[in-house]
């Protein structure tokens, strides 16, 4: 027995050894090796064979559809690239892919969750949103399933030793843009419109703490429901709000309306864009309007987000080579430019790869406990992970984004730069 247990670590690490020179070999850019020297690769009777599944939990229709759609591609490439490594190296397994379309419901997010786990799935890249890993965290956590989302945000799902890895930062990163940026712009007064959910609850609860901080006065907040049809009443609310502070004799342009929505963003602008005052006003979104699709299809809501230059927040990847591979593969075939989460999506399915590969074990634990030594090292399409004791990804910056008229059609764009380290804001 002792003798077999050998030869199976041996085979272990040569397949390894394998893939870190095909790795360095092709310039991917992971440098893995220094995490290899501790690792104990399982013996073979408990190792990887066959087809290892991964759930993959996307909101491809519903309210994050535009942000939601990308990540297939980002994955499905990762997933091609991985195999295609595994096969050269000698391994006997191959990762395969469950995608499962949320709905951007959290209820529909579990159900798929448990439907996944019956086929004896462990490992879970999604969802996106922080309502659907709220809602599937406790069934997460009981069953071991490792979970890790590229873009929930909310704090109070910053939890240490559960089940729940984020390779984004959390929104007491993003919080203080609105308020910095609205300081910067010399706005005194700042209305929040926000979701009806954890994220918007988490991330309205930073930008108003800030807000204060900076002397901004929180004029009114009002929360929405998610996915509404109709938001006419809300928008009439906030422009009667508006329009008693400048009959108080505050200017317009000393005005913000911080909206933190999903796609719901245009249905609101829709109704925003029919009062004079609106107009005049400052806006600011967050990550969940960043790229939305919605708004620059809708000729009218283009039309008033680069009449008021709406500018929306949204986590930064470093630009590596890497990430400029998967850009051009991913425009390729949506014709589009994806928004950053893709490329956390593709990070963290190498990075289960690679602790896959180093525990030779199709087990949730033994993957949450090599993790840390294989972040250390892997430098991806989204630059460095450093994640806290929260599993949440350390700050990094954040693109700001807007939506500009370019030969006679509107199109999403940066515009600006807010560096985390510093809190400071820059435009090109």
């Amino acid at each position: 027995m002792r003798t077999m247990i050998g030869k199976g670590v041996t085979k272990a690490i040569a397949i390894v050894v394998a893939i870190v020179t095909l790795l360095l070999g092709i310039g991917i850019g992971y440098f893995i090796a220094p995490y290899m020297a501790p690792v104990t690769p399982a013996a073979p009777t408990a190792g990887l064979s066959g087809e290892v599944p991964i759930g993959v939990l996307l909101p491809l229709s519903g309210p994050l559809a535009t942000l939601g759609e990308p990540n297939r591609p980002a994955l499905l490439i990762a997933a091609e690239e991985i195999n295609s490594l595994l096969a050269k190296s000698g391994a006997n397994w191959r990762l395969k892919l469950y995608i499962e379309d949320t709905e951007t419901k959290p209820e529909v997010a579990l159900e798929k969750l448990m439907s996944l786990h019956a086929k004896g799935v462990k490992i879970v890249i999604g969802p996106m949103g922080s309502g659907e890993v709220l809602k599937i965290k406790e069934y997460a956590d009981s069953n071991k399933i490792l979970i890790i989302s590229q873009s929930s945000t909310s704090p109070m799902l910053a939890i240490k030793g559960d089940y729940i890895y984020r390779f984004v930062p959390n929104d007491l990163y993003q919080g203080p843009i609105g308020p910095k940026f609205a300081n910067k712009l010399g706005v005194t007064h700042m209305f929040i419109v926000y979701l009806a959910n954890p994220w918007g609850d988490g991330l309205a609860e930073v930008s108003e703490k800030t807000a204060k901080e900076l002397g901004i006065a929180v004029a009114g907040k009002f929360r929405i429901a998610e996915a509404a049809t109709d938001y006419s009443a809300e928008v009439s609310s906030l422009a009667a709000e508006v329009n008693k502070l400048v009959e108080q004799g505050i200017p317009p342009e000393k005005i913000m309306v911080h909206i933190i929505t999903y796609g719901e963003a245009t249905t609101f602008m829709l109704s925003a864009r029919d009062y004079d005052i609106l107009w005049k006003v400052k806006w600011f979104g967050s990550d969940g309007t960043a790229y939305e699709g919605t708004l620059i299809e809708e000729t009218k809501t283009a039309e008033f987000s680069s009449s008021v230059r709406f500018v929306s927040p949204i986590f930064s990847p470093t630009k590596t080579p890497r990430y400029q591979e998967v850009l051009n593969k991913i425009v390729a075939q949506l014709g589009r430019t994806p928004p950053p989460y893709a490329y956390n999506a593709y990070d963290a399915l190498w990075v289960v790869a690679l602790c896959l590969l180093a525990t030779n074990k199709y087990d949730a634990d033994a993957v949450i406990s090599v993790m840390p030594n294989i972040l250390k090292t892997y430098y991806g399409a989204s630059g460095y992970i450093m994640i806290d004791e929260a599993g949440d990804r350390i700050a990094a910056d954040y693109e700001l984004a807007e939506i500009v008229a370019k030969d006679g059609k509107y199109e999403w764009a940066t515009t600006g730069m807010y560096y985390g380290a510093t809190g400071e804001i820059l435009w090109r």
